[in-house]
């Protein structure tokens, strides 16, 4: 299906990890100019490897997405070099799993910064370049956590809240330049992070287990792959889409329809059934939830 990109001007903003290079995979496919940002200098190599494999060059420059000037001074970069922006792709994300008794300020805001303010920086250096374009769309990568609350994850499920607001709000302001705003909120995806938030659980569940925990929660018993939730992000960058505004859209598997008691805690089996493991268990499965 031809997705009307080819040749178009598009930043993946704050790339994180499988998933922002999926989608910079496939944009390559299309045809598309893609720019992308990271703190990773390691992470940018791998990335412009695998796009320069599939037959695209990508334009790759270090930047921290809660430094103002350097988002502002990418963006320009890309719009000057290229000769514009036509897409923005907002995928940042970072984990904070914690209940809100134990939550700190400085975790609020080290959140806050990141996933909130770090698509209002973007969004904001973009957009004089975007209301050039002739076909303009914004779209953010969010978490089914914004629309399904965890306890274990109090900042991250208000502030992914928040970011779906944001999207639909920018889409009726933005109505008038004709600028596409969506959100694509996903969930458990096949990525290497999720040995990380096992780690970071303390070990004391099995890797095994912690494995069956995250594919028990989806009804579809696997974990999506970061291809299939790039792909309706390339599809909604495209010309196909000229009709998608303020829409929220959900790729996870049907996890966000499980009743609130099967998320992530009643499916999965653990070898020691004590409220401890449990609790470890919940805290590294949810991780994932917040990892676009």
């Amino acid at each position: 299906m031809e997705l009307g990109l080819n040749g178009k001007v598009v930043v993946v903003a704050g790339g994180s990890k499988e998933l922002a290079r999926a989608i910079a995979v496939e944009l390559a496919r299309e045809g598309a100019q893609v720019a992308i940002f990271s703190r990773d200098s390691a992470y940018l190599d791998q990335t412009a490897q695998e796009v320069g494999q599939n037959g695209g060059k990508l334009f790759a420059s270090l930047a921290d997405i809660t430094d103002e000037a350097q988002v502002v001074a990418f963006m320009n970069k890309v719009a000057t070099d290229f000769g514009g922006i036509d897409v923005l792709i907002n995928c940042a994300g970072r984990t904070n799993p914690d209940t809100f008794a134990n939550l700190s300020d400085d975790g609020w805001a080290a959140d806050f910064d990141v996933k909130l303010l770090g698509m209002v920086r973007c969004t904001r250096a973009a957009l004089p370049h975007l209301r050039r374009s002739r076909a303009a769309r914004v779209i953010n990568v969010n978490s089914v956590l914004g629309l399904r609350p965890q306890p274990e994850f109090t900042s991250s499920s208000a502030i992914r809240a928040a970011c779906i607001g944001l999207s639909r709000t920018l889409a009726l302001q933005f109505a008038a330049d004709n600028i596409l705003v969506n959100s694509v909120n996903v969930g458990f995806m096949e990525a290497q992070h999720w040995q990380k938030a096992w780690m970071r659980s303390g070990k004391q569940i099995t890797i095994e287990q912690f494995s069956e925990g995250l594919t028990a929660a989806v009804p579809l018993g696997r974990l999506g792959k970061p291809e299939e939730a790039a792909a309706l992000i390339v599809f909604l960058a495209g010309s196909r889409s000229s009709y998608i505004t303020g829409a929220s859209f959900d790729v996870s598997g049907g996890m966000l329809w499980l009743a609130a008691d099967q998320w992530l805690t009643n499916e999965v089996t653990y070898a020691n059934e004590d409220r401890e493991q449990h609790g470890a268990g919940q805290c590294a499965l949810a991780a994932l939830c917040d990892q676009p």
